[in-house]
């Protein structure tokens, strides 16, 4: 499994042969500048909620790859209406796709699109393919729904929201990779806009100092698991 950063909280997911984009906001996103979406390849495109800055480049690679939408039924619907193949789902609810196992948990946030049309239910989701196992927060504060994920998944990765103002911040971070049994994680939802900057030194440090490995990747470099 090999994962991308693509800024904000913008991945790019290769796993069991296919390609998986997770809340793209490439092409406004001053810091990716150089990642040309029409490039990016997508058999799946999901999303954890509806604002702005998760959906953004969704119709254009959606359009260009013929992708399908995989979201809440809120969500989902949305962009059934615009003709796209979609997948919908909500939270506690697990499907085997043709890449592995996905199933949409708990978040708490907010989730309507830019347009105010109503986002649904926020959520984070979890992905077991290749023998590895990742969870992929979305925007949430801490949530005590974390500790249900290693009930059933034992994680390879954690990948969390640290920004603050909006979503968790560090500290609260390193409490959620407690509650998810996981010391390996990777960071995002930081540093796009003012709101959201963090000393990255920093944040490494009191990963560091509780024994956990916080990742913070360059804009399209990638790790594998």
């Amino acid at each position: 499994m090999k994962i991308t950063f693509y800024g904000h909280a913008s991945l790019g997911i290769e796993v069991g042969g296919k390609n998986i984009i997770v809340d793209p906001y490439i092409s406004a996103n001053e810091q990716a500048k150089h990642i040309n979406i029409n490039e990016l390849k997508a058999d799946y495109v999901l999303i954890t909620h509806a604002h702005g800055d998760h959906i953004l480049d969704v119709d254009a690679i959606v359009q260009n790859t013929g992708a399908t939408i995989v979201s809440n039924a809120e969500i989902a619907g949305y962009y059934e209406k615009k003709g796209y193949k979609v997948h919908p789902m909500n939270h506690g609810g697990s499907w085997n796709f043709d890449f592995g196992k996905v199933k949409y948990v708990v978040a708490h946030h907010s989730s309507s699109f830019p347009d105010g049309t109503y986002g649904g239910n926020q959520g984070g989701f979890v992905i077991e393919g290749e023998h590895k196992n990742i969870y992929i927060a979305g925007d949430t504060a801490l949530t005590y729904d974390m500790k249900l994920i290693p009930l059933r998944t034992k994680l390879d990765l954690a990948i969390l929201p640290i920004g603050s103002n909006f979503t968790m911040d560090v500290e609260d971070a390193i409490i959620a990779s407690d509650f998810l049994e996981c010391d390996k994680v990777l960071g995002y939802h930081y540093d796009t806009f003012g709101y959201i900057k963090i000393n990255h030194e920093e944040a490494k440090k009191k990963f560091y100092d509780k024994d956990k490995d916080l990742m913070l990747l360059e804009i399209g470099k990638s790790l594998e698991l």
